[in-house]
């Protein structure tokens, strides 16, 4: 891609990300995230129109009377987008491919962060840490990701979900916020979650295609493994065929899911070709009823 044409594609998706972020997501993002950047101060006497939610009930059973406690804010939040880019995000069975997607996402998610004043960092994975871009503010830093990600070139063609986990574990070591946007096919990962999830505050957006789900009735067709870099035959008339990648699929995706439950990591699973912004915003709500 020529330097023209990246800029130009800079530009739209920073027009399209900015938009979201003060039209749409200002509210939700703050909401989602204030409890993960505030640091406790002081218990007070509750006063009328006080969160209810700060209630400490310690206190108020010991001197029958309510008390809340107060956060203060810290100087800042790091958000940290864990990127797939492995082959299988080259993918696509609508007019975009899941990476045009991811690039919209990261672009929402950044400009929803330096809005609030927290810093953005990023990690590009396969099954390797192909690249790490240290966090910082503001919106040259921003556009800077967007576009690294637009020119990116990854050296590895496979997914481990492990990798950016541990990275993200040994390089930061203040708590953050983490998005790990990828469609999770990996091998076990379950470990490495588990100790990421206790230092960090993750969430987990699985991007899938409707293809990935289910087989067309086609007829015979030749498949093309992008990661494996392998040519075989699929005959999708047959509905043995069909019905045994359907179960392939749901134990897949209820795995999948399970594992995030079992981790106290809160998911997002996305369509391809569907509209983003309904489920990201339902996201933030399920985040800010439960924080």
């Amino acid at each position: 891609m020529e330097a023209k044409d990246v800029i130009s594609k800079v530009r739209r998706i920073e027009i399209k990300a900015r938009g979201l972020s003060k039209q749409v997501f200002a509210g939700q993002y703050l909401s989602a995230f204030k409890g993960k950047g505030m640091a406790f101060s002081e218990v007070r006497e509750y006063q009328y129109g006080d969160d209810v939610r700060s209630v400490d009930w310690n206190v108020t059973a010991r001197f029958n009377h309510p008390f809340i406690k107060v956060f203060e804010e810290e100087r800042e939040l790091t958000v940290m987008l864990l990127i797939d880019v492995s082959q299988s995000n080259f993918f696509g069975s609508s007019l975009s491919y899941k990476s045009d997607v991811i690039l919209e996402l990261a672009g929402v998610l950044s400009f929803s962060a330096i809005f609030n004043n927290d810093k953005v960092g990023v990690i590009l994975f396969s099954d390797i840490i192909e690249k790490y871009i240290p966090p910082k503010k503001g919106k040259s830093h921003i556009l800077r990701i967007i576009s690294e990600l637009i020119r990116f070139q990854p050296q590895n063609r496979k997914t481990d979900i492990k990798m950016p986990l541990k990275f993200l574990t040994n390089v930061i070591k203040k708590k953050c916020t983490a998005f790990l946007i990828s469609d999770f096919q990996s091998d076990s990962y379950e470990e490495a979650l588990r100790i990421c999830k206790k230092r960090h505050d993750l969430v987990a957006i699985r991007l899938m295609d409707k293809l990935e789900k289910e087989l067309p009735n086609v007829g015979l067709i030749r498949a093309f493994d992008i990661e494996k870099q392998e040519i075989g035959w699929i005959d999708t008339a047959s509905e043995k065929v069909r019905i045994k990648y359907q179960e392939y699929w749901e134990n897949f995706n209820n795995k999948t899911s399970d594992l995030f439950k079992k981790t106290g990591t809160d998911e997002m699973l996305l369509l391809n070709g569907e509209d983003y912004v309904k489920p990201l915003i339902k996201l933030f709500k399920k985040r800010e009823a439960k924080y």
